[in-house]
Parts: structure tokens; C-alpha cells; sequence
């Protein structure tokens, strides 16, 4: 599995375990809800910047997004 898919995963993964949809979790991150589908998908090739907007936005550190059995 490549990282895009992997982000996209772990993002969704996420962001069900907290009961939001998409379109909450694009609010919360000021991006737009298609963008949040797409990255989840696997389909873009997200920024670190936005990374960190939806990290924020789903209420874990950087740390935790990323401490998880798929990046290691």
C-alpha cells in the first residue's frame, strides 16, 4: 500500500472512531469536503500542511496520527 492510501486510511480510521463525517471534519479543518474524500481515497497527494489542519481538526497530535501500525 502506497502513503497516500495509507494517510487516507489512517484519516477515515480516525475520523469514524469520532463520529464525523466528512463534511464535519472538512469544516473543522477549512478544506473542502471533496478534498477530504479524495485524500481518504487515496487519490491526492496531500501536503504536510493540510496534514496538520486535519490532525488538529480530528484532535490528535501529529504524533499519534502517525502512531500507527500502517507507517510502521
Amino acid at each position: 500500500m502506497d502513503i497516500k492510501n495509507k494517510i487516507g486510511k489512517r484519516i477515515k480510521f480516525i475520523r469514524e472512531s469520532k463520529g464525523m463525517s466528512q463534511k464535519d471534519l472538512a469544516y473543522s479543518a477549512d478544506l473542502d469536503r471533496s478534498y477530504i474524500a479524495s485524500v481518504e481515497n487515496g487519490a491526492r497527494n496531500i501536503s504536510i500542511v493540510n496534514i496538520e489542519k486535519i490532525a488538529c481538526a480530528l484532535k490528535v497530535s501529529l504524533a499519534d496520527f502517525f502512531n500507527s501500525e500502517e507507517f510502521n
